[in-house]
């Protein structure tokens, strides 16, 4: 078996259909059309169930790859002088819980985000179960105009996600989803109450390293300003530089460095 196939827990055909049979079951459904995406995704099997909703199954494996991101991004965070903040969940069906409320509190204090349906357990595999949101693209696809307009949003959104105790802990360009009536935030992770100042600062640093290579650093830090105070800026800072050797960011850190110094200034 390929090296990634089983790091990523590919789930079986079996243990796949009784997923489907569950679903079906629980939905009263007959047939379902079940389509599965080639998302590179390390943490569950993606799939889109009759173009209604969006499910994500999560094996045991997943969860172990989870908590080696997770103790991962801590030792980062240690790096940048502070204790580590995020939290693993120990088994597929707590994984899909956590995700399931984390969505329901971003939509509780008014942000975007699919309609939470519930997480359910199949043989030990979690199952994440959330609305289909059609006609979409990630943030990390618009063409620069739209990103430029989009970016006060996203800053402002992040703001009411922190004034509400909430941390995201996974900001990247590809888990913000753009549709017409605005962005929308999946993939929020776990952030633990103790860690939560700190998790706000790295945030803040994930949306500047998403936006710089879209829109400039000037832009991004400017867009950032409209809704945090050079404090806050200059927190993350301190964040930059762990969040810059993740392998799914790619930005000038540097460049962001010198426009929050100067902003601050």
């Amino acid at each position: 078996m390929d090296l990634r196939q089983l790091v990523r827990g590919r789930v079986g055909w079996p243990r796949l259909e009784a997923v489907a049979r569950e679903l079906a079951r629980r939905y009263d459904r007959d047939t379902l059309y079940i389509r599965f995406l080639e998302a590179d995704n390390w943490l569950s099997t993606p799939m889109v169930v009759n173009d209604e909703w969006f499910v994500k199954v999560i094996s045991r494996q997943n969860s172990i790859v989870h908590s080696v991101f997770t103790t991962g991004r801590n030792l980062g965070a240690f790096s940048s002088g502070t204790e580590g903040f995020f939290e693993h969940f120990g088994t597929p069906l707590q994984m899909a819980e956590h995700e399931l409320e984390a969505t329901k509190h971003l939509r509780d204090i008014g942000l975007q985000a699919p309609a939470p349906v519930e997480a359910f357990e199949v043989d030990g595999l979690g199952v994440l179960v959330l609305e289909y949101l059609p006609h979409f693209h990630t943030l990390d696809s618009a063409p620069r105009d739209e990103a430029v307009s989009l970016a006060p949003e996203l800053f402002a959104s992040l703001r009411q996600m922190h004034d509400n105790h909430l941390a995201h802990g996974d900001l990247r360009a590809e888990n913000v989803l753009v549709r017409d009536d605005g962005i929308y935030f999946i993939d929020a992770t776990n952030v633990n109450d103790a860690g939560m100042h700190d998790a706000r600062s790295y945030d803040l640093a994930c949306a500047l390293a998403a936006l710089e290579p879209l829109i400039g650093p000037k832009e991004a830090v400017d867009a950032a300003a409209e809704s945090y105070g050079a404090d806050a800026l200059l927190d993350a800072v301190d964040f930059l530089d762990f969040v810059n050797i993740r392998p799914d960011h790619d930005f000038d850190a540097a460049a962001l460095k010198g426009q929050i110094e100067k902003h601050a200034s």
